[in-house]
């Protein structure tokens, strides 16, 4: 690297750690740095972080990266964040008022009951299903539920909305007070024809809008944070997922991006709004001459599945996890898993479903089961992604659990499309620093890193009916 070379900053905030990664222009890593956060379990259905742990370690995060590097040769950075999570905040003093209510939380299920004879406006409206995912039940809790939340509103010092908001206007010098599109469609308060907060959406969820950040582009303004003794412009922010569309050129390849972390996302990138679906519409990305609609399929347990199977065999998550690629090259026959882990995503969307194996297996047989779990809920997605907006060409993978190439062939066999992982795993940095260079070709190739070709697996066939007609009939009951 050359004097005066331009770097670019990537922070991802995650549900397990923040993260700080520095970038040349042409894609080249400098330094990385990660630093855990804790999640928090305090009730059933309750999934918390601290907020100021958060801001604390994207700040140490940043710190690490940068700490080697000549930070005046910085010339932007980037925020992704988990969308759906949110949290309250005082405006006078910038200090949280509430836990990050992340995005697995579902303790506002019951509440929303009350307007089920309203969800049909509301997915009109958002593009969403009426779920306890989203933030705007999670906003009216808080409300109900904090004294401190409730004092700021009547003394006008109340700001709240997405966990990106409260970053930025911590992080950020200026104490910029905003919302990105990918984050705030993701709260049941924002309507996506309009791209704007919907005073309606307010009212049905009775929260103040009055408290919400003022909606922008994702390309924007955002302020300067620091890097190291350097003041960085932050110019994109955006939600993980969202960026993670961007690692590769989607809208081109016609293909699904699907990220595999704590849940499981597949996207498809479209020029306009998605049409009706069971699946999800939203907007990833906004800018003063463009938008970038998604059709978007959730699986809610992915990692998360995996660590309960962990926690359920009294095993190191990290043990089973170098245990399963052996595991899933086996031959053997494991059980079906119904996988109910924070709730089922689309095309069910059923926030309280209750986990079981049908049939007996090893432990090893129980793990393959849980995987091939995934895959099973990846496909009845892909299926309908398939109806809406024609069969995709190929997909493209992500994310940590990625790595597991047996999980990889099982999805290109059951999909019959061929599954392509780049050597860059890192999806949603990847596509933050595309989004930051601002220039039409992407850094990472699709169509480099490993190829996983579809072949006949009728047992993972005959396995995958199965397994759709016992998680169907279940509902049913």
């Amino acid at each position: 690297m050359t004097p005066n070379t331009p770097l670019y900053l990537a922070i991802d905030q995650g549900g397990h750690a923040s993260r700080a990664s520095l970038y040349t222009a042409d894609g080249v890593m400098v330094d990385s740095a990660r630093v855990a956060v804790q999640t928090r379990h305090s009730a059933p259905e309750q999934v918390e972080h601290d907020p100021e742990e958060m801001v604390a370690s994207v700040q140490t995060a940043i710190d690490a990266a940068v700490g080697g590097a000549d930070t005046t040769s910085i010339v932007a950075a980037g925020l992704a964040t988990q969308r759906s999570s949110v949290v309250c905040w005082d405006l006078d003093s910038g200090a949280a008022l509430s836990p990050v209510l992340s995005w697995q939380d579902r303790r506002t299920a019951g509440w929303l009951e009350r307007l089920t004879d309203h969800a049909t406006e509301i997915r009109q409206r958002t593009g969403l299903p009426l779920s306890p995912h989203y933030g705007a039940s999670k906003l009216r809790w808080c409300l109900d539920h904090l004294p401190a939340v409730r004092q700021a509103w009547k003394d006008g010092r109340l700001a709240w909305g997405p966990l990106a908001s409260f970053l930025t206007y911590r992080l950020t010098e200026e104490k910029t007070l905003a919302a990105d599109p990918a984050n705030a469609s993701r709260t049941l308060l924002w309507n996506l024809d309009d791209g704007d907060w919907d005073p309606r959406l307010a009212e049905l969820f009775d929260v103040p809008g009055g408290a919400l950040p003022p909606c922008t582009d994702t390309r924007h303004t955002w302020g300067h944070i620091a890097a190291g003794r350097h003041r960085v412009p932050l110019t994109v922010v955006t939600g993980d997922q969202s960026a993670a569309l961007f690692a590769v050129d989607q809208l081109e390849l016609g293909g699904v991006m699907i990220n595999l972390g704590t849940g499981a996302f597949l996207q498809q990138g479209l020029p306009h709004r998605p049409p009706p679906s069971r699946l999800l519409a939203g907007l990833a990305y906004q800018d003063s001459t463009r938008r970038v609609y998604t059709l978007e399929g959730t699986v809610n347990g992915a990692g998360s599945a995996l660590a309960w199977m962990a926690a359920q065999s009294d095993m190191e998550q990290a043990e089973l996890i170098r245990r399963l690629p052996g595991w899933l090259e086996t031959s053997k026959r494991p059980p079906i898993f119904l996988n109910g882990i924070s709730g089922l995503g689309t095309p069910y969307l059923r926030p309280i479903f209750a986990s079981r194996f049908i049939g007996k297996g090893s432990l090893a047989e129980k793990c393959m089961a849980v995987c091939e779990s995934i895959v099973f809920l990846l496909q009845v997605n892909l299926e309908e992604m398939a109806a809406d907006v024609g069969p995709a060409q190929q997909i493209v993978i992500s994310g940590g659990l990625s790595e597991l190439d047996g999980l990889c062939q099982r999805l290109a066999d059951l999909s019959g499309l061929p599954v392509r992982r780049p050597q860059d795993r890192e999806a949603t940095v990847q596509g933050l620093i595309q989004l930051l260079r601002d220039v039409p070709t992407p850094m990472t190739d699709a169509h480099a890193g490993t190829s996983f070709l579809p072949r006949d697996h009728h047992d993972l066939e005959s396995r995958y009916r199965a397994w759709r007609g016992e998680l169907e009939a279940s509902l049913l009951k």
